[in-house]
């Protein structure tokens, strides 16, 4: 009796370990589908936890025996116990559908069907000259030229960081914004009065470079075209982030050590922290700047089309949100206790 219990036994541990190594080699294949797709970090470590939450909340079962409801109860789930915003709702669905149809390569005649959370249409938060101003006398020196480009340029905080050397033209005035979202390129001004501040800042990332290439060190991150088409030049200083990270760090897809840019939660905390200081209650976000920088240009009477360039906005309707943030403020109707 004690030997069948015994060999009961370790069949459980048997399948349990093959059930965990297919689990995984999946997760692998979704990582391996998502770089061959020139796909970046964020969006890699989005999809493959959200395939392993999906995978884990119906007990490892294969997602070709689930079906339309299991994809269903998940987001419910997702909604209902978690409370999970709506466009988090829909990332998690576009990292099941990247399964089926990329990995799996499985026909899904149900995923037109599947229902994608709507998102509430909401108008942003902006900051009032006089607001963006004040946050600027309490940032410090290090401080204040990332988070000035943020609002003089309207960018996005990952455009910002992502920023290299080469990107700058001062001849033009001009910045070039790569690989943005939707994977296009756009130029955007470059503010007359950072001018300065930008070239000291190219000149604290060439010492920091010269001394890294000291040290057997040097060599910044490019997509994976770039690194195979020009083998050199991830130790060039043009192609060196404009605000690289103090420390160097592995890379986590090819483990080479590195210098990368510095760490976007960063960027957050400097204005947070400023805007606290400043004694400023509404919420803001390094997203706010760029909410601002496109409102203030509507004031000084910007076209919407320019603007919509810009920002990069591939719809003119997404620009136009901020022509309804001037209809409620100041450039808007009074209110009859006015008259």
């Amino acid at each position: 009796m004690g030997i069948v219990v015994f060999l009961g036994f370790i069949d459980v541990i048997f399948y349990f370990v093959r059930d965990w190594r297919g689990f995984v080699k999946l997760l692998d294949q979704v990582r391996q589908k998502i770089r061959v797709k020139h796909y970046s970090i964020r969006t890699e470590e989005s999809y493959v936890n959200w395939v392993r939450r999906f995978i884990l909340f119906h007990n490892k079962i294969h997602p070709r025996e689930m079906e339309k409801y299991h994809v269903e109860q998940f987001l419910t789930h997702l909604a209902v116990q978690q409370k999970v915003a709506a466009s988090t709702q829909n990332q998690a669905l576009s990292a099941i559908l990247f399964l089926y149809r990329h990995v799996l390569e499985t026909e899904m005649p149900w995923a037109e069907n599947v229902v994608r959370a709507k998102k509430p249409i909401t108008i942003p938060t902006v900051l009032s000259r006089d607001e963006v101003f004040r946050i600027f006398s309490f940032l410090t020196p290090q401080q204040v030229l990332p988070i000035k480009l943020l609002y003089g340029c309207g960018l996005r905080k990952m455009e910002l960081i992502r920023l290299r050397i080469k990107d700058l033209d001062f001849d033009y005035k001009s910045i070039l914004i790569r690989g943005a979202k939707g994977n296009k390129d756009r130029f955007v001004m470059m503010p007359e009065n950072l001018k300065s501040l930008l070239k000291k800042q190219i000149d604290k990332v060439k010492t920091i470079h010269d001394e890294d290439l000291k040290n057997g060190l040097g060599m910044v991150y490019l997509p994976q075209a770039l690194s195979k088409k020009f083998s050199g030049a991830c130790k060039e200083f043009s192609w060196q982030y404009l605000f690289p990270s103090k420390k160097i760090s592995i890379d986590p897809r090819s483990s080479t050590k590195r210098r990368h840019h510095i760490f976007e939660k960063n960027l957050q905390n400097y204005l947070k922290q400023a805007a606290r200081h400043a004694g400023i209650v509404k919420k803001i976000g390094c997203h706010t700047l760029r909410h601002s920088f496109a409102t203030h240009l509507l004031e000084n009477g910007s076209d919407i089309r320019t603007i919509q360039d810009l920002l990069g906005h591939k719809n003119v309707n997404t620009t136009m949100i901020y022509t309804h943030v001037l209809q409620q403020g100041a450039g808007g109707t009074k209110s009859p206790l006015d008259f």
